[in-house]
């Protein structure tokens, strides 16, 4: 997996941060790769031996054909985004403290929706692998100044005190019965939420991997 240093502003990755390949990352050639799970999971649960990249609030286990890519405040070093991307789209993962008992994703999709909305975009309710969730259309502009559309598909789980959105942009996003294998990659993660108190909907903070260097 390769692990990419992006400015808040940038449009594209001035610095590239890799960590060493291990076996079953992206890239590796043994039959030893990841199947697919029944999570996201609390990091609690984790028993299966998967070496997974560890960013903090978020473990991932890499999988073929998909590169890890954070984009980080190059004025402060702090991990703002987590994305997963592979040929055809992207995955992003925001992370949010919950309560201990609750469902937060009832409460924010509507929030969500009406936001799109006032945005200019629209989204309707569908039911996925992971329950209900949203299709997305929001207007954007292209760097020519051009309009276009951006759809996405937005995913919420609810865990135990966290609460995770997923974000699915491209083709995982426009055809969904071919995304198994974005969804798979999802089922894989671990939500580390820690044990310390803090408000309902504060995001938990990424870190670099200690592993990733950057690249010269």
């Amino acid at each position: 997996m390769k692990f990419r240093r992006k400015s808040e502003a940038a449009a594209e990755p001035e610095h590239a941060a890799q960590a060493p390949q291990e076996p079953g990352e992206a890239g590796d050639t043994s039959d030893s790769q990841p199947t697919a799970g029944s999570g996201p999971y609390d990091v609690s649960e984790v028993h299966d031996g998967l070496e997974r990249v560890d960013v903090g609030a978020l473990l991932l286990a890499p999988a073929p054909g998909f590169e890890l890519r954070l984009q980080v405040n190059e004025e402060t070093g702090a991990v703002q985004s987590v994305m997963m991307a592979g040929p055809d789209g992207a995955m992003e993962f925001q992370v949010f403290s919950a309560p201990r008992n609750g469902d937060l994703w009832s409460d924010v999709r509507p929030q969500i929706a009406e936001d799109i909305a006032r945005r200019g975009g629209t989204s309707v309710e569908r039911e996925g692998r992971f329950g209900t969730e949203l299709a997305c259309q929001m207007p954007v502009k292209r760097e020519d100044g051009t309009d276009a559309v951006q759809p996405s598909r937005i995913i919420g789980i609810n865990g135990a005190r966290w609460f995770l959105r997923v974000s699915l942009l491209g083709r995982p996003a426009v055809e969904p019965e071919s995304a198994q294998d974005w969804e798979d990659a999802l089922s894989l993660v671990a939500v580390r939420r820690g044990d310390q108190a803090m408000p309902v909907g504060r995001p938990l903070p990424f870190v670099l991997p200690d592993n990733a260097r950057r690249a010269q």
